[in-house]
């Protein structure tokens, strides 16, 4: 990986950095090979992503694994999908704990396979004194439901006489959607050419800065993620204000 990476005086570093992983299935396609090998492979980038991160001053690093969408594709591909997440879960666990990654999971569990949630909820108690990297991995997620979700749980605290509706704050609503305690993402990035959204952080994401690049996922190396940040570094952000 290149080391020329952005550290003078006044550089704005990418505290938080949220990734959609797009293009697996292609990337696998486009070689006459099974879709699944190209998840397989796009974990395998995940990685060497988690890695180099800290090497940036990434934080914080969310990652799009499993939306509430792709239930829809093909029973074998769900099902490989799982396999990998648990395959990926098993096999980093001691390699997340030691290198001082905490890892945890927003989306909604209860339709995922039972053992994967024993598997997710381990890790997550494992790592959870870690600060050097924390990894998010969004799976059965959604935006949309995400919010839905977090208004009910609203609803039920006024419902139970625990929250007084005008103290409903950005605040408070932000800290009910499944990333409460999280910061907003500084900076996404889309891979293989798309340029939407996916239904993906669409509250926390809302003043974060976009990148969309051709390159699909399995082959988006550190180098390019180093010229992202670099890049990002040189963004004039406002929030809406304007500056001297």
């Amino acid at each position: 990986m290149s080391k020329d990476l952005p550290s003078e005086a006044g550089i704005r570093p990418v505290n938080h950095l949220a990734i959609i992983m797009d293009g697996n299935g292609r990337w696998a396609t486009n070689r006459g090979w099974p879709r699944l090998v190209g998840h397989r492979r796009g974990a395998e980038r995940v990685r060497e992503i988690v890695r180099v991160s800290p090497d940036l001053g990434i934080r914080w690093l969310t990652l799009y694994a499993f939306s509430t969408e792709n239930w829809k594709r093909s029973t074998e591909e769900v099902l490989g999908l799982m396999a990998i997440f648990a395959r990926y879960i098993e096999r980093e666990a001691d390699r997340l704990a030691k290198s001082g990654v905490r890892m945890r999971f927003i989306g909604e569990r209860g339709r995922l396979d039972p053992k994967l949630q024993r598997l997710m909820a381990g890790i997550e108690a494992r790592t959870a004194g870690n600060d050097r990297l924390n990894l998010t991995v969004a799976v059965n997620y959604g935006g949309r439901d995400e919010i839905v979700r977090a208004v009910r749980r609203l609803a039920e605290a006024v419902a139970a006489g625990v929250l007084d509706p005008q103290h409903i704050s950005e605040g408070a609503f932000a800290g009910a959607l499944d990333t409460g305690g999280l910061p907003d993402p500084d900076l996404v990035i889309r891979t293989s050419g798309e340029t939407r959204t996916s239904n993906f952080l669409p509250w926390q994401a809302a003043y974060a800065e976009y990148e969309f690049t051709g390159t699909l996922w399995p082959d988006f190396t550190p180098d390019e993620l180093a010229a992202i940040v670099t890049r990002f570094s040189n963004r004039e952000r406002r929030f809406g204000a304007v500056l001297p």
